[in-house]
């Protein structure tokens, strides 16, 4: 829980006082020993969770433009929008 909402010290500080407090929940010194790793750690789990989320492929370039028709057989399809994306993809890291 700590982790996946990426908690600052205030909210670390109120969620182990509740497991503290909770009936079968962890000790007041267990509770120090979570928020002493917690600090010295918090940027690398951070880290290390996003790089296990994230794909293989990264975005590295998109372009986009709406184009309009100015010429149909049917009168109704004349200026109808027509949106076109080009995404170019790559690999995390290269």
């Amino acid at each position: 829980s700590i982790a996946s909402a990426d908690m600052d010290l205030n909210q670390l500080e109120a969620f182990l006082t509740a497991q503290t407090k909770k009936q079968g929940g962890i000790t007041a010194d267990q509770a120090a020993v979570i928020a002493k790793f917690w600090k010295n750690h918090r940027i690398k789990i951070h880290e290390s969770l996003i790089n296990q989320s994230r794909w293989d492929n990264i975005l590295k370039n998109m372009n986009w433009r709406v184009d309009l028709k100015s010429q149909s057989r049917h009168i109704d399809q004349i200026n109808t929008p027509v949106a076109i994306v080009e995404m170019e993809l790559g690999k995390n890291g290269q």
